[in-house]
């Protein structure tokens, strides 16, 4: 007999479940404008700290402190809230629509729309994003028609994918969004290999990989830091650490790690974790890391740390794993609320500006949903034709799809 006692797993818990009461008085958060800003050809190991500190440019008084601050004008700003605002009004319609069943599944960006909405400002065109399924900002930050998007989520005759694939899952080319995938972690992957097909052809565009806290523990994620250390790909690698998956927290994926931007450090990438409700930390510390792909100084690993404020999607119910309060009790804040806030500081805008502002785009968002709807809803069609099914798969139809499509009858 052995005199050993019987082994054990750990297994992590969140500090808070339904029925608590959440305290993130423990968070360590650093004052805004405390986090140095090195230069961009800085080593990995120079700036261990920053993989654990967290970068903030707005203080509680509403002002832009820091060496991360003063790189966007007055202009520049409101149009970044005006953005953020876009996204908000539009998850809220296409929320509506998926429960009045013009489509089967949505997934908003509640709580995380500085993220992309001020990355996309950072990219130049010809840059490729491989996005998950909550960068919708990306788009709506930049000239991709809403229509257009609202048609794909519709699944109608107009859907610029022709439905062949999930609501949400957009795609274009034109626009540097490669197409979201239901398979999570492959994106990350397939940014890296992207950025390095650029770099061997002598190219000057840059990649973005984007990832949520969850799907770090795929393998496909350890891969793409090998593969971006490895040959110093042209890539900027974004956790978007919402502090939840579908319905486990963070720390299932995280482990011991102390935080997500620490697992780049093995690999010898620089890595920051940036306030990710902060829209002029995330824009400062985006720039920093994409003018270094474009220099060829490598990769750059970036946890944006933010909150998931609604369900993971519209088959989700929060409430089951977590305290309804909780997002309110999030240190961070909202996005929208701190830069509407900092504007209006700065004499900028003001609450009056700020509901004109907010009438004007839910009105844009209604109108492209009006458009819309006259190609179809997912019940009540019209839909592309089945045939399209059998399309754009070989150059040349083989024999035995044509016999299925014709046994199909289209």
């Amino acid at each position: 007999m052995s005199d050993h006692e019987p082994l054990s797993l750990y297994v992590p818990e969140p500090e808070f479940r339904p029925g608590d009461e959440p305290d993130f008085s423990n968070v360590s958060i650093p004052e805004a404008g405390s986090v140095r800003r090195p230069d961009i050809d800085v080593k990995a190991e120079d700036i261990h700290d920053l993989a654990y500190s967290i970068i903030r440019v707005m203080n509680r008084k509403q002002e832009a402190v820091g060496p991360w601050a003063d790189l966007l004008n007055d202009e520049q700003v409101q149009a970044g809230l005006e953005d953020m605002m876009r996204v908000r009004a539009f998850d809220a319609r296409m929320q509506m629509a998926q429960r009045q069943g013009k489509t089967s599944f949505y997934m908003q960006a509640l709580g995380e729309e500085a993220i992309a909405c001020a990355f996309a400002k950072v990219l130049e065109p010809g840059d490729m994003n491989f996005p998950t399924y909550r960068q919708q900002g990306l788009l709506l930050s930049s000239d991709y028609p809403m229509v257009d998007m609202i048609n794909q989520i519709y699944s109608n005759k107009a859907d610029p994918l022709m439905g062949r694939q999930l609501p949400i899952m957009y795609s274009s080319k034109k626009h540097g969004f490669f197409t979201v995938s239901g398979n999570l972690a492959t994106q990350f992957i397939q940014g890296v290999g992207w950025a390095m097909a650029s770099a061997i052809k002598g190219d000057t565009k840059i990649a973005t990989s984007w990832i949520g806290d969850g799907s770090t523990a795929e393998s496909d994620f350890h891969s793409a830091l090998v593969f971006a250390s490895t040959y110093r790909a042209p890539v900027v690698l974004n956790i978007v650490n919402n502090q939840w998956a579908i319905s486990t927290f963070q720390g299932i994926a995280r482990g011991k790690a102390a935080t997500f931007a620490a697992r780049g450090l093995g690999f010898g990438i620089p890595s920051l974790r940036v306030d990710g409700n902060d829209y002029l930390a995330v824009y400062a510390v985006s720039k920093w890391a994409a003018d270094r792909a474009r220099k060829g100084l490598g990769p750059t690993l970036i946890e944006h740390v933010t909150y998931r404020a609604g369900a993971h999607s519209t088959s989700d119910d929060p409430s089951a794993y977590r305290p309804k309060q909780e997002s309110d009790a999030w240190p961070l804040g909202d996005p929208i609320e701190r830069l509407k806030n900092y504007l209006i500081k700065r004499g900028a805008w003001s609450e009056a500006r700020h509901v004109q502002a907010k009438e004007m785009i839910e009105t844009q968002v209604a109108e492209a949903n009006r458009e819309a709807v006259k190609n179809g809803t997912l019940h009540d069609g019209p839909h592309v034709s089945a045939r399209t099914m059998f399309d754009d798969v070989y150059k040349e139809m083989p024999p035995h799809l044509r016999r299925q499509r014709q046994e199909a009858g289209v």
